[in-house]
């Protein structure tokens, strides 16, 4: 296996290697994940393998887990398919900055997503190192914001669209998570920057001694939700891969987030991804 470093900040292509192997290879599969945690996300290419081996090799990093609102393979629980139509209204919105699923109580530890068709230009994926953002802060940002938690919602996000009572019902099932704005990593106990496009607003930002005034409070503490989740925005912290069918990505959803570009329209992208469950923040 050759690892070949993508950029400064994370991300790292790895050649001669086959996922369906891995599947079965110990040893194989250590190094990848070691490789994962070094780079936080990895990328292969010419990966010939089936969903069932997709699935089988996600699992080897945890149980997975389907998604309420976009589909999974009804022969293959927990790949799910992010199947893009830019022609159909509806399907021309792709996303923002985020980490997969933070809206849980329990957000994803990661995921491996294999591109099944994508345009011949255009659909890139980019991804940014969380950690390296929060590293990268100013001290007297680390200071204001070590205590600080935020609230992270589904229903403002996937459910904004929906009719008010199927939108309730999904707050119902999945009512706002709340997490520390600065995450332990569980693996490496790096701190990490965990707030994204799921998060909605800090829930112990109004006390005494943060706010004199009500300006402190709103939209004192909005700008400083702001300012944070444009820290995944800096290219210094970002990798960009460029899809083929049959290329893979697998990230570290703790330490990264990620943004799927949308400009590619007319043409199709079919992606298939098997999110890993992770564990409650702290």
């Amino acid at each position: 296996m050759k690892v070949q470093q993508l950029s400064c900040a994370l991300g790292a292509e790895l050649v001669g290697v086959d996922l369906g192997e891995a599947v079965r290879n110990d040893d194989l599969f250590g190094e990848i994940r070691a490789q994962l945690l070094k780079h936080r996300v990895l990328f292969l290419r010419n990966q010939q393998f089936s969903r069932a081996e997709h699935v089988a090799f996600a699992s080897r990093f945890g149980a997975l887990e389907d998604h309420p609102v976009a589909g999974s393979d009804p022969e293959h629980p927990g790949l799910v398919r992010i199947y893009k139509r830019p022609d159909q209204p509806n399907d021309r919105y792709e996303n923002c900055w985020h980490s997969d699923t933070t809206w849980r109580e329990a957000p994803q530890f990661g995921a491996v997503l294999r591109c099944i068709e994508c345009p011949p230009v255009g659909g890139d994926t980019m991804w940014a190192n969380m950690a390296l953002a929060y590293e990268r802060l100013p001290d007297t940002v680390k200071a204001q914001i070590a205590d600080l938690r935020a609230r992270h919602s589904i229903e403002a996000s996937f459910g904004a669209a929906m009719p008010i009572e199927k939108r309730l019902a999904l707050k119902a099932q999945f009512p706002d998570a709340e997490h520390p704005v600065v995450r332990t990593h569980p693996d490496t106990g790096e701190k990490v920057l965990y707030v994204n496009g799921f998060t909605t607003h800090f829930t112990n930002f109004h006390t005494p001694a943060r706010v004199r005034y009500g300006q402190d409070a709103n939209p004192g503490a909005a700008d400083l939700l702001r300012y944070l989740v444009s820290q995944a925005y800096i290219p210094e912290f970002q990798v960009r891969w460029r899809w083929e069918p049959n290329s893979v990505a697998i990230w570290d959803n703790t330490a990264t987030q990620h943004y799927a570009v949308m400009d590619y329209a007319p043409c199709h992208r079919k992606m298939e991804r098997a999110g890993i469950v992770g564990s409650v923040p702290y």
